[in-house]
């Protein structure tokens, strides 16, 4: 991680808010992880130098659930950012492949939930409850 004279940078992440009818994938993070174990989070991963964001997000997909998606062309649906991350988020309807675990130690489960399954779930981020609530409603409508 690089520094300036505002201090570290912010890790630069990508990742994707996978919507399959009236279900979302969520990744299990490992509790032996150093950041944010034991919480639901969206499978990604973070930007490689000189990677364009797009890119980034297909090539976690792949790694982290061997699945191949076009790089998103357009801005994220969302954008997050703390004190040490900035993280945009793109909704991915489509896919090619069967999502399963290709990375075990850094997820010990991935599952697909329903919007009333997902209250129950300790997320990675008090936000994403409204988010995923409101996706599965746009899909209703």
């Amino acid at each position: 991680m690089s520094t300036s004279a505002q201090g570290p940078a912010r890790a630069q992440i990508v990742v994707g808010l996978l919507r399959d009818g009236d279900r979302v994938l969520l990744c299990h993070r490992s509790p032996q992880r150093r950041w944010y174990p034991d919480v639901w989070d969206l499978p990604g991963g973070h930007i490689e130098p000189g990677e364009l964001p797009g890119v980034a997000l297909a090539r976690e997909l792949r790694e982290e659930l061997g699945i191949d998606v076009e790089a998103p062309a357009g801005p994220p649906m969302r954008r997050l950012q703390g004190p040490t991350y900035d993280m945009r988020i793109w909704l991915i309807d489509t896919w090619t492949g069967t999502p399963v675990n290709v990375e075990p130690h850094e997820h010990d489960a991935i599952a697909w939930f329903r919007e009333d399954e997902l209250a129950a779930l300790r997320l990675a981020h008090e936000s994403y409850l409204a988010m995923f609530t409101e996706t599965l409603t746009a899909r209703r409508a």
